[in-house]
């Protein structure tokens, strides 16, 4: 009941929440190869680099939201008048 590694880290729970298959075969060992295993290595490599480019430019979402806040406070004004 108390063996080694039973217990779930943080890490753990983040890796699955990222990809439960990735946290299974962790455990479990390698996928063999297939074109599903290679249409996800190429689903993860684009999300890595979504989420890098993310980081790297962290002003593009706050200026769209500025911009955005920007055209409903003109409209506000534009239907008021």
């Amino acid at each position: 009941m108390d063996r080694p590694g039973a217990w779930t880290t943080a890490t753990d729970l983040a890796e699955y929440r990222f990809c439960p298959r990735a946290h299974y075969y962790r455990r479990r060992g390698p996928a063999p190869p297939s074109a599903a295993a290679a249409a996800g290595s190429t689903y993860h490599r684009r999300r890595l680099a979504a989420e890098r480019r993310r980081e790297e430019r962290p002003t593009v979402p706050w200026a769209l939201v500025g911009v955005g806040t920007l055209l409903l406070v003109l409209a506000a004004w534009g239907l008021g008048r």
